[in-house]
C-alpha cells in the first residue's frame, strides 16, 4: 500500500484586518482548505483570530458569481469587456474624463489597485477614483501629511511589546485586531506594560486596561490638548516642531470639563503618559470616523512630536488599519487626492514624474471626488459611468439608501465582485466575476508597513478572473494595450517598485525600488519585508532622527480647537455609535458563509443604556425601531451599561441579504471631515422607539429560510439555516406560512396554546428534524443551541419543548467560536471542576486558548459564577 504525499502548505496572508497575519493554507484537493497560522510570519508568529481560523469554511462556491452578466443574463468575457470599454470611452468622449469614476477597496491586492489607478489617473485623465478606505483611514492619512509631510506610519508592531505604556484610543483591539491584542496582553503580563483604553464604550479591550477612560463621545481632541498642556507644565517638551507655540497656546486654553471625566481619572492618565518614558498611542476608527477626525489625529501626533516620543523603540503614534490592504492602497495612490508612491497630485513636479514614467497621455491635474462627493455626483448625473470593484457601497456608505438610489439611477454601472447577490450587484448593468482570497496572487501591506505575498491556493472557479487582469483588458480595449501589457501580477509589482524609485529620488518615504527588477521566481518566493527597501534605506522606524518629509525638514504641529458632536434638538435625541463585532467582517459576504462565525452574534442589535431603555419602555431582547433623517432600522435590544446614556451602539455588518432592515449606514449622515473627506460614522442623530410586534418567532430549517414578515435576520448553521422573526400581522394559516418560509411540505407536528398565544411546529422526516418554527407574543425563550444541534438529527415529539431533556446537555449561547464552546458548558465546568481563572478554563475546556478574543467573556462568566447568577456574556 502506497501513501500519498500530503499537499504542501502555501504561505499566504489573511484577508481580514490590517494586522496582516501570515497563514498556512493547505488545499484538500476537493476545493477546500485547511488553515493555520504561519509561525514564521513576523506579524502573528503563528497566531490567528477566529475569523482567520475559520477561513476554510468560507471558500466554497455558494453564492459565487461565475460568469459575466449583462442586464441579468450570462455573457462572454469579450462581450462584457467590449461593452464596458465602449461605454466608458463614449462617456469620456462626450462629457470629459470627469464623467466617469471608479470606487475601489482596501480588500484589493496592491497590484489590482495599481492598475486601476494607472488607468484612471494616467490614461483616462481623471482622479475620480476613490476607495472604501476613505471611510476608515483618510483622516489618519491627512493627519500624517499635515504633521510629517508624508503618509508615513512611523513605528512597528514590536513597539507595543517594548513600550512602558500603551494607550488605545477609539480602538477595540480585542475584537478588531485580535492578534495585536494578544501581543499586547502578553507584553502586559511579562513586562508589566501599562494599558489605557480611551473609549466611551466599555469594550472587550477594557479587560486588560489598567485604566479605562469613558470620555464623552467626540472629546478625544480635548483629552490630548490637555495632555499637551500637561507635557508643557512638566517640562517634557524636548523638540521644536513648526507650530509648537500655536499648538501649546490652544492646548492651554482647553477646558477639561468637556471630557466628562472625573478629575482623578483624568489626572491619572496625564501622570501615566507623562511619567512613562516609552509610550505608544494606538488609534483607529473611533478617532478617524469623525467630522473632525484629522484634528483628532493631529492632537495625538502633537503630544508625540513635542516630546520626541516617535521613531524610537517603544514609542510613537500608531494608526492601525481596518482592512487587509488599506496601506497598499495608500501606497499606489488609491485615494482620489493622491498619486502613486505617496506622491502628491497637487505637486506639478510629482505629476510630471508619474506622467513621464507611465508615458501617460492625459494625466489627472487635480484631485478627484472623494467617496461621499463621488456618489453625490452619481446622483446628480455628473458621473455617468461608474465601476465599483470589490466593495458594497449600497450598504457601507453613509446615507446608504440615498447611495443605492444614486447607483440605481446611474446611466451605466459595472460591478466586479465574487458574489452574485449583494445590495450593490443588484443595481449593476454589468457584473464581472472576480477571483477572491485563495484564488489570486499579489501583495498586501499591513499596518506596520510590512509587505507580504498573498498566494493562490485554489483554482479560479467558473470564469472568474483577477481584478488587475480585468482592468488591464478594459484598458487595452480603450486603446492603451501597450501600457497595460502585463502577463502576471509580479510584472505589475515590478513596475510599481520601479516607480517608487522615482518617488524616492524626489525625497519621498515610500521606496521599494530594490524590487524593481524582481523576476517571476523571486516574486513567487518573496518574503515579508518592511518598506522602505531601496539603495537609500532599509526598513525600520521613521523620524527617530528628527528628519521629516516637510519643506523645512521639521515636523509640523497643528493647533487644534476641539469640536464636539451635538445631539439634535427634539426629534433626534440620541447619538448613535457604530462599529464591528468580534466574528464578522464588513458586509458578511465572506464571514456570513461560516456557521461558526454566525453563532456568536447571530442578529443585528442595539446596545442601549438601562436608563434609556427604561425611559423608552424597552426591555432586553425587545425590538427597537431606530430612525434618522436618512433611514431606519429594526434591531434587537441589548440593555447594557457598556454604553453611556444617550449614546447607543449598533454594528455595521448586516445587509438586505441577511436582515430585513439593519443597514446601519442608512442612518448615518453624509457629514465629512473638511480636511480628509472621511464620514462621521459614529455620531448619527437618531430617534428610538419600541417596535410593536404582534408575534415573535425563531426558525431553523435544513433548507434556506425565506421570511415574509416585518423583521427577520438570517444566519447559516452547520446543517442548515436559522432566522429570528417578528411581525405586526398574524398569518391566517400558520401551517402554510411555515411550509412556505421553511421550504417544507407535509404535515408538521404542532402545538398551539391560544391562551398564551404560543405556536410550535416541527417538520420531521424519517425521525430527523427538518425544520421548526416557534412563535410567541413576546421574544421567544428557548434553547437555540439545542434546536440547532437537533437539526437533521434524530428526534421525537419532545423537540417541541424547545429545550433538551434532563439527560441532554445544553451548551448555551456560543462564547468561544474557535472551539464552539457555549456559555452553559463553561459555567458547568466552572462549577463542577472548580475553575477559578481564565487559564484554568482553557486547560480544562479549551476555551480562550486559540485567538483569545473570548477571554473577556470568560472573565465575565467567572464573575457571574462567583456572584451566583447567570447572564449573557459581555460582548
Amino acid at each position: 500500500m502506497t501513501m500519498q504525499n500530503p499537499r504542501p502548505a502555501i504561505r499566504t496572508t489573511c484577508p481580514y484586518c490590517g494586522v496582516g497575519c501570515g497563514i498556512l493554507a493547505t488545499p484538500d484537493g476537493a476545493g477546500g482548505l485547511a488553515v493555520a497560522g504561519d509561525p514564521d510570519h513576523p506579524a502573528n508568529l503563528g497566531r490567528l483570530c477566529v475569523k482567520g481560523s475559520a477561513l476554510g469554511e468560507t471558500v466554497g462556491l455558494k453564492g459565487r458569481l461565475l460568469a459575466p452578466q449583462i442586464d441579468g443574463r450570462d455573457a462572454g468575457w469579450d462581450e462584457a469587456l467590449d461593452l464596458v470599454a465602449r461605454r466608458f470611452s463614449d462617456c469620456i468622449a462626450s462629457h470629459g474624463p470627469d464623467s466617469v469614476a471608479f470606487y475601489v477597496s482596501g480588500q484589493l491586492l496592491t497590484e489590482d489597485y495599481y492598475v486601476a489607478n494607472k488607468l484612471m489617473k494616467g490614461f483616462i485623465g481623471s482622479a475620480n477614483i476613490d476607495t472604501n478606505s476613505r471611510l476608515c483611514m483618510a483622516s489618519s492619512v491627512a493627519g500624517h501629511r499635515r504633521a510629517f509631510g508624508s503618509d508615513t506610519v512611523p513605528g512597528l508592531y514590536e513597539d507595543l511589546e517594548q513600550a512602558d505604556c500603551v494607550v488605545l484610543v477609539g480602538s477595540n483591539l480585542a475584537w478588531c485586531h485580535p492578534v495585536l491584542y494578544q501581543r499586547l496582553a502578553a507584553a502586559r503580563e511579562s513586562r508589566g506594560t501599562k494599558v489605557v483604553v480611551v473609549d466611551p464604550r466599555r469594550t472587550a479591550t477594557c479587560d486588560i486596561a489598567d485604566l479605562h477612560l469613558p470620555l464623552a463621545p467626540g472629546s478625544d481632541a480635548v483629552l490630548f490638548n490637555l495632555l499637551l498642556a500637561e507635557i508643557d507644565r512638566h517640562g517634557l517638551v524636548t523638540e521644536r516642531p513648526d507650530g509648537l507655540a500655536e499648538a501649546l497656546a490652544t492646548a492651554r486654553a482647553t477646558l477639561p470639563q468637556a471630557t466628562g471625566l472625573p478629575h482623578s481619572a483624568l489626572q491619572q492618565f496625564l501622570d501615566l503618559w507623562c511619567g512613562s518614558g516609552r509610550v505608544v498611542t494606538v488609534y483607529s476608527q473611533g478617532i478617524n470616523q469623525s467630522d473632525s477626525g484629522t484634528d483628532k489625529v493631529n492632537a495625538i501626533l502633537n503630544c508625540h512630536l513635542a516630546t520626541g516620543r516617535i521613531g524610537r523603540p517603544g514609542t510613537g503614534p500608531f494608526s492601525v488599519t481596518g482592512q487587509p490592504n488599506a496601506m497598499g492602497g495608500r501606497e499606489v495612490g488609491g485615494l482620489s487626492n493622491m498619486l502613486a508612491c505617496h506622491l502628491e497630485i497637487e505637486n506639478p513636479v510629482h505629476r510630471d514624474a508619474v506622467r513621464d514614467f507611465w508615458q501617460a497621455p492625459r494625466m489627472a491635474a487635480k484631485p478627484g471626488l472623494k467617496a461621499v462627493d463621488m456618489f453625490r455626483a452619481v446622483e446628480d448625473g455628473r458621473i455617468k459611468a461608474l465601476w465599483i470593484i470589490c466593495t458594497n457601497p449600497a450598504v457601507s456608505m453613509p446615507e446608504a439608501d440615498r447611495v443605492a438610489r444614486a447607483i440605481a439611477g446611474c446611466d451605466f454601472v459595472v460591478v466586479s465582485d465574487m458574489m452574485a447577490r449583494t445590495d450593490t450587484t443588484r443595481l449593476a448593468h454589468v457584473l464581472l466575476p472576480a477571483t477572491g482570497w485563495g484564488e489570486k496572487d499579489g501583495t498586501v501591506t499591513n499596518s506596520e508597513r510590512r509587505i507580504s505575498r498573498q498566494r493562490r491556493s485554489l483554482a479560479a472557479p467558473g470564469q472568474a478572473r483577477d481584478d488587475w487582469r480585468i482592468i488591464a483588458d478594459v484598458a487595452a480595449r480603450m486603446g492603451w494595450a501597450d501600457a497595460f501589457d502585463w502577463d502576471s501580477p509580479g510584472q505589475v509589482f515590478a513596475e510599481h517598485a520601479a516607480l517608487s524609485g522615482v518617488a524616492g529620488a524626489l525625497g519621498g518615504d515610500f521606496d521599494i525600488s530594490d524590487h524593481a527588477g524582481i523576476t517571476g521566481p523571486q516574486y513567487d518566493s518573496l518574503q515579508p519585508f518592511l518598506w522602505p527597501q531601496s539603495p537609500r534605506r532599509k526598513g525600520g522606524r521613521f523620524f527617530g532622527d528628527g528628519r521629516f518629509h516637510t519643506a523645512s525638514g521639521r515636523a509640523r504641529m497643528v493647533s487644534v480647537t476641539p469640536r464636539l458632536p451635538q445631539p439634535a434638538p427634539g426629534a433626534w435625541p440620541f447619538l448613535l455609535n457604530t462599529g464591528r463585532v468580534r466574528d464578522h467582517w464588513h458586509t458578511m459576504t465572506r464571514t456570513g458563509l461560516s456557521p461558526r462565525l454566525s453563532r456568536h452574534l447571530a442578529e443585528p442589535f442595539l446596545e442601549l443604556h438601562p436608563a434609556d431603555a427604561a425611559r423608552l419602555g424597552l426591555r432586553h431582547a425587545d425590538l427597537a425601531q431606530v430612525a434618522s433623517p436618512h433611514g431606519s432600522a429594526i434591531l434587537r435590544v441589548l440593555v447594557t451599561d457598556r454604553v453611556a446614556p444617550g449614546h447607543p451602539f449598533a454594528p455595521i455588518h448586516w445587509t438586505n441579504e441577511t436582515a430585513s432592515r439593519a443597514r446601519i449606514d442608512a442612518l448615518v449622515p453624509g457629514v465629512v471631515d473638511p480636511v480628509s473627506g472621511q464620514p462621521a460614522s459614529k455620531s448619527a442623530n437618531v430617534a428610538i422607539r419600541p417596535f410593536k410586534a404582534e408575534w415573535y418567532g425563531f426558525a431553523v430549517s435544513t433548507r434556506p429560510i425565506q421570511p415574509a414578515c416585518d423583521y427577520w435576520a438570517r444566519a447559516v448553521l452547520p446543517m442548515g439555516h436559522q432566522a429570528e422573526l417578528a411581525g405586526t400581522d398574524q398569518p391566517q394559516d400558520w401551517t402554510q406560512t411555515a411550509r412556505t418560509m421553511l421550504g417544507m411540505t407535509g404535515e408538521p407536528l404542532a402545538v398551539h396554546d391560544p391562551r398564551k398565544g404560543i405556536r410550535r411546529l416541527a417538520f420531521i422526516a424519517d425521525g430527523r428534524l427538518q425544520a421548526a418554527l416557534f412563535v410567541a407574543p413576546h421574544p421567544v425563550m428557548l434553547s437555540r443551541s439545542h434546536l440547532i444541534a437537533s437539526l437533521n438529527a434524530g428526534c421525537g415529539g419532545d423537540i417541541l419543548a424547545g429545550r433538551p431533556g434532563a439527560d441532554q446537555p445544553d451548551a448555551g449561547a456560543l462564547v468561544c467560536a474557535c472551539f464552539s464552546i457555549g456559555m452553559n458548558t463553561i459555567l458547568h465546568g466552572i462549577e463542577t471542576q472548580k475553575l477559578m481563572t481564565v487559564e484554568a478554563i482553557g486547560r480544562a475546556l479549551g476555551a480562550g486558548t486559540n485567538c483569545g478574543s473570548c477571554k473577556p467573556d470568560l472573565k465575565n462568566l467567572l464573575r457571574t459564577a462567583a456572584a451566583g447568577r447567570t447572564e449573557a456574556p459581555v460582548g
